[in-house]
C-alpha cells in the first residue's frame, strides 16, 4: 500500500509565524488517519484557529473554523467525519484526516487569530503530505 510522509516547515506567510507550531513529521499509510496538532504560543485572545488544505495545483481552501467552547464551522466540501477537529484549549488544536488516500495529498495549514478579529490571522504553519508509491 502507498504510505504518507507528512512532514511540517514552519513558515512566515502570514504576519509573526514564529509563535504557532504544528506536528513535525508523521508516516501514514492508505486507509489510516493522519492527526496534525497546531500550537500557539501568542496568548490567550488568539483563541481562534483556522485549518486550510491546498491540493497540488488548486488553491487554498479553508477546511474549518475551531474556538473553545464552540461548535466547529465546516466549509462546503468538507465533513466532520472527513476531518475530524479539535480545539479542547486556547493554545492547542489539532486536524486529522480520516481514511487517507492519494487525493488527500497536498499542504495543510493551520492558523491562528484574535476572537475578536476573524480577518486578521497572525500566524500559519503547514503540514506537506507527500505520496510514496
Amino acid at each position: 500500500s502507498s504510505h504518507y510522509l507528512l512532514c511540517c516547515r514552519e513558515t512566515s506567510s502570514l504576519t509573526d509565524g514564529s509563535d504557532v507550531s504544528q506536528t513535525p513529521l508523521l508516516w501514514k499509510s492508505e486507509g489510516q488517519s493522519a492527526t496534525m496538532t497546531c500550537n500557539q504560543t501568542k496568548n490567550f485572545d488568539y483563541s481562534q484557529m483556522y485549518w486550510y488544505q491546498q491540493l497540488p495545483g488548486q488553491k487554498i481552501k479553508q477546511i474549518v473554523f475551531t474556538a473553545p467552547k464552540t461548535q466547529h464551522t465546516y466549509e462546503s466540501g468538507f465533513s466532520e467525519e472527513k476531518f475530524p477537529a479539535t480545539k479542547s484549549s486556547y493554545e492547542t488544536g489539532s486536524l486529522t484526516v480520516e481514511k487517507l488516500v492519494p487525493g488527500d495529498s497536498g499542504v495543510y495549514f493551520c492558523a491562528v487569530s484574535k476572537h475578536s478579529d476573524a480577518g486578521g490571522l497572525k500566524g500559519c504553519t503547514n503540514t506537506q503530505t507527500m505520496v510514496s508509491q
